[in-house]
């Protein structure tokens, strides 16, 4: 009969029990090895990764309290945390056995044993450790996967009196589990804060799930925040959990939640309320814990008032606010931000490294920036591509040809910010010929954030 490749080790201070354990299972399993003293595990475990440990619950130290066979139940799973541990026990003993396997043990086994009882346990078990690996290895993926996410969003650049006030508020609500607003227009950087506050916060170490609710169809939301059962709709072809299950220990931020439906608000209120999830074709509801951060662009106290976002879902997903400001409001940081893009894409384009004049700066101030960082971000990758100088100039930018100085229909003393942004959108759509994904890009916005703007203004 062949042997079964798995590692055993047997801890008794019985030496007649060990030798007769080790005769039995060597002559089914690969490797057996017998120890007489627990404190000689910590060694055993360094040199060898055992794939079940048969560990009895009481040494000659103490024989009947099971104190020890649970210090080194601790000791065991602290080494290796997908450790099988199973308790060799008296009879008199199953209820401090049962009590093992809460405090993590797999399974126990009364003494004396049948042969076939000993092996068939541990048959089973070797199953729950290819399980126990498994779910670490997972979880190791997830600590690498989350760390790389977070690579990319990092850096937060801002010495401007306004974003200091930003992140001080973000670190002192990073420490709770409260839930937070984010309120700011387009392209200010509002998931980079709440980015920020996960990566500060008690679960730093779970998933981040953003969700842009912009994005999701009224028909698509049930289905994509909260789960189906495979046949719960015609393309329903198997079981999914939705993004609060996938969120669960972690954070769940959902961008642009001022778009939702009253319909949409009610369902998202019951699950912030209850806890709880329902996967479309079922009724069983499934416990959520996750820390809740949302965003939006649009004046939600003002749309309360125009009965157009619940004020009971505002009061839920407000425990703390964070207004991000525009970058018109942080000048400041300008200069800053721009040498930060410039290295990014001057490396990703294989560009030599690029810098801006100071007139280049003062030019780059005086424009609106309606599109935020955002539109900073993508004017200097363009810049970046185009240019063959190593000095960026003002009119690497094309800004001249939406704010130009000298026209008098774009200065500040002429119009407001909305006007200007109006006149702004249409001079772009006009320079692209129609094209809005274009536009789009040319303005730092998404094409839902571009269509927004252009039913607000009636373009």
């Amino acid at each position: 009969m062949d042997k079964i490749e798995a590692k055993i080790l047997i801890v008794d201070d019985d030496q007649d029990v060990l030798l007769a354990a080790k005769l039995f299972l060597k002559q089914h399993f690969s490797i057996v090895h017998t120890e007489k003293e627990p404190e000689n595990i910590p060694n055993l475990l360094a040199v060898e990764n055992y794939d079940v440990v048969l560990l009895d619950m009481n040494f000659s130290k103490d024989a009947t309290s099971g104190k020890e066979g649970f210090h080194w139940l601790n000791v065991i799973l602290e080494i290796d945390p997908a450790a099988v541990v199973i308790f060799i026990t008296g009879y008199g003993d199953i209820e401090l056995a049962v009590q093992g396997i809460k405090q993590g043990a797999t399974n126990f086994l009364l003494k004396p044993w049948e042969n076939k009882k000993l092996l068939a346990t541990i048959t089973a078990n070797l199953k729950v450790r290819e399980s126990k690996k498994e779910l670490e290895d997972l979880r190791k993926k997830q600590k690498v996967l989350i760390a790389d996410q977070d690579n990319a969003y990092t850096e937060i650049i801002g010495k401007a009196p306004a974003m200091d006030r930003v992140l001080g508020a973000a670190q002192k609500v990073a420490v709770t589990d409260a839930n937070v607003l984010i309120l700011g227009e387009n392209g200010t950087g509002k998931e980079l804060i709440a980015r920020a506050i996960h990566r500060a916060s008690q679960r730093r170490n779970e998933v981040f799930i953003s969700v842009d609710l912009g994005a999701i169809s009224e028909s698509l939301f049930e289905s994509e925040l909260f789960g189906f059962k495979k046949g719960a709709f015609t393309d329903a072809r198997e079981d999914r959990a939705g993004r609060f299950e996938a969120a669960d220990k972690g954070t769940i931020f959902l961008d642009e939640i001022g778009n939702l439906t009253l319909g949409l608000q009610s369902k998202l209120l019951s699950v912030l309320q209850n806890r709880k999830v329902v996967r479309l074709g079922t009724n069983k509801e499934i416990p959520i814990d996750v820390r809740l951060v949302c965003a939006t662009n649009m004046p939600l106290y003002q749309m309360v008032k125009e009965n157009k976002f619940r004020q009971d879902l505002l009061y839920r997903i407000n425990t703390v606010e964070i207004n991000v400001p525009p970058l018109r409001d942080r000048l400041e940081d300008l200069p800053d931000l721009v040498d930060h893009f410039l290295k990014i894409y001057s490396k990703k384009y294989n560009a030599q490294r690029k810098r801006v004049s100071q007139s280049t700066i003062k030019r780059l101030e005086k424009h609106p920036w309606p599109g935020n960082i955002r539109e900073l971000q993508h004017a200097v990758e363009r810049a970046v591509i185009m240019s063959e100088s190593n000095v960026l100039e003002p009119n690497d930018f094309f800004l001249s040809q939406m704010d130009n100085d000298q026209s008098p229909d774009l200065t500040a003393h002429s119009m407001n910010l909305e006007e200007t942004e109006k006149m702004l959108i249409r001079k772009v759509i006009d320079k692209h010929g129609g094209n809005i994904s274009k536009a789009a890009k040319e303005l730092g916005l998404t094409r839902a954030s571009l269509y927004r703007r252009l039913e607000k203004y009636d373009i």
